[in-house]
């Protein structure tokens, strides 16, 4: 059951407006765009297209103030215990500069990192920190895997430049053509190493990771200087010690920073080196502005919680199931996956902090890709298929350097697509295209389209390290304020964790083939399978 507090009401609106179109909404007021929009310094949400009217947004700001959003993100800035089942803070906004006041026992902590960092980076660019032989370098590979990854590969991708000063690369996947493709153009001599593991146990990270210093030794790496071309960002320095990394190339990453949460921290390393140290506090200056934007803004100004309101209001009650995230630029290819884990982790629950079961649907699935891409593959889905979802579609106003007649076309396709989805193809102007193809009136429905579908417009003025900052900040906080609706907590992740165990069970039944008669029969006939096709 949804909010008991507004449920009744907007169970009455949601019946109200399934019944009407954003299209007719639109034409009772042709400047409703001015008034559901909200900017921030590098950011514009426009959610004139979700299906809702004044009277929704004035209910669903009123559940804000019931649910205390904004004084549950200070809570959140400050250092509260907000994972109440690690019994944890979760600071990741700290790491950019935001409420330093508030968390004096940290703040030392971080700013020496970030000047070991900034040490590094600088060092590694100026030709001062080589590789074995002396060297530069001109290839970091970043190895990680969840957050260590997703984060850091996005974000990489999206501010990579032809005259950048390193050419950054990722290994998460412990399928061995992972690192294998990703290693064979490299050359050993000049190439940096990246070890992300907060406990430095993890089983993709650390397998890829011994791989990887086998591949440093076989072209002449000795052991003794292993240090020289892998470093690594842990807390357990004694067995990165043991792998050979000292501890004075061992870079902090502390629990009170989720692994989706962490590319502001030591994780972000990679970007730093392969963009610039300047790119990256840029980076973390654009979402520490839009923290600072979120602690102050009202509810009706607040671009993150406007988000989650509407998330809330369409999977709630509009029974919008899934959300589709379109970007509609090529750097942002990997936004969706990072996406993907930062909602789908933090808010893929079942039950609430209490612990008592959630008695209404939590995060919707996320998924998407960038435009134009999708728009040959999954948009029939969107526009004529049966399942119902909400979107949003993120533009950017200019690109520069890149070629202006292509730009142009892509924001009309994303502008096309979004007008497309809101109005669809009514039945009058398919019967008409049906007849001019000269078919009866019979085949009218394959040419029908619905619409009326929810979504907004995220608008940048262009990808750079500010900009993306913000919108990730963006999405972070959308992320809490669900789960705040929602009453349950975003910190863990204890689904993936079970997996994790049995993973190392049945790892060790690949091995020695012990302990099937444990197993469904389904499971023990593939270990079976594995063992006879390796033996």
């Amino acid at each position: 059951m949804p909010d008991s507090v507004t449920e009744p009401s907007l169970n009455k609106h949601a019946h109200r407006l399934l019944a009407s179109s954003v299209a007719a909404l639109f034409a009772a007021d042709p400047k409703r765009h001015e008034q559901l929009s909200c900017r921030t310094e590098t950011l514009m949400l426009d959610y004139s297209k979700q299906l809702l009217d004044y009277e929704v947004l004035g209910e669903l700001l009123d559940l804000a103030g019931h649910h205390k959003l904004g004084a549950a993100f200070f809570e959140l800035v400050s250092g509260a215990q907000m994972n109440v089942t690690e019994a944890r803070p979760a600071l990741h906004t700290l790491l950019r500069g935001t409420a330093r006041s508030e968390n004096p026992d940290f703040v030392a902590a971080v700013d020496a990192c970030l000047d070991k960092m900034q040490s590094l980076v600088r060092a590694i660019h100026a030709g001062e920190r080589c590789g074995h032989r002396g060297d530069r370098f001109t290839d970091v590979v970043n190895i990680g895997i969840g957050g260590s990854d997703l984060g850091p590969r996005m974000v990489c991708r999206a501010l990579e430049q032809r005259d950048q000063p390193l050419n950054a690369h990722f290994i998460a996947n412990v399928d061995p053509n992972d690192l294998d493709t990703v290693l064979a153009p490299l050359n050993p001599d000049t190439t940096l190493v990246i070890v992300c593991s907060k406990s430095f146990t993890t089983e993709e990270t650390l397998t890829n990771a011994l791989r990887a210093r086998s591949w440093l030794a076989s072209a002449g790496v000795a052991e003794c200087d292993i240090h020289n071309h892998v470093i690594a960002v842990t807390t357990n320095l004694e067995a990165a010690s043991h792998f050979g990394i000292d501890r004075d190339q061992c870079y902090p990453l502390w629990d009170w920073v989720g692994g989706r949460y962490s590319l502001w921290s030591a994780i972000g390393l990679v970007i730093a080196l392969q963009s610039g140290w300047t790119a990256f506090e840029q980076l973390l200056e654009g979402a520490r502005q839009l923290d600072e934007c979120t602690l102050s803004a009202a509810p009706i100004d607040n671009l993150p919680m406007l988000m989650a309101l509407l998330e809330y209001w369409n999977t709630l009650y509009l029974h919008r199931d899934t959300h589709v995230v379109l970007p509609y630029s090529q750097r942002l290819e990997h936004l969706t996956a990072c996406l993907q884990q930062l909602t789908m982790e933090s808010n893929g629950k079942r039950v609430k902090e209490s612990g008592e079961p959630a008695p209404q649907r939590t995060a919707p699935v996320l998924w998407g890709s960038a435009g134009t891409i999708g728009q040959h593959s999954y948009y029939q889905l969107l526009h004529q298929g049966m399942r119902q979802f909400s979107a949003d579609f993120i533009i950017t106003l200019k690109e520069p350097g890149s070629d202006s007649d292509a730009q142009r076309k892509l924001v009309a396709n994303a502008l096309a697509q979004s007008r497309t989805l809101m109005l669809g193809r009514s039945d009058e102007e398919a019967q008409q295209l049906a007849i001019s193809r000269g078919q009866p009136k019979a085949m009218t429905g394959h040419y029908a389209m619905p619409g009326n579908h929810p979504h907004s417009l995220l608008i940048m003025d262009s990808v750079n390290p500010k900009s993306l900052g913000a919108l990730v900040a963006a999405y972070e906080h959308k992320t809490f304020f669900l789960s705040k609706l929602l009453g349950i907590n975003a910190f863990d992740q204890w689904g993936v964790e079970l997996g994790k165990q049995i993973g190392q069970q049945i790892n060790q039944m690949l091995i020695d083939g012990q302990g099937l008669d444990d197993l469904d029969p389904a499971t023990a006939a593939t270990v079976t399978a594995w063992r006879d096709a390796n033996a």
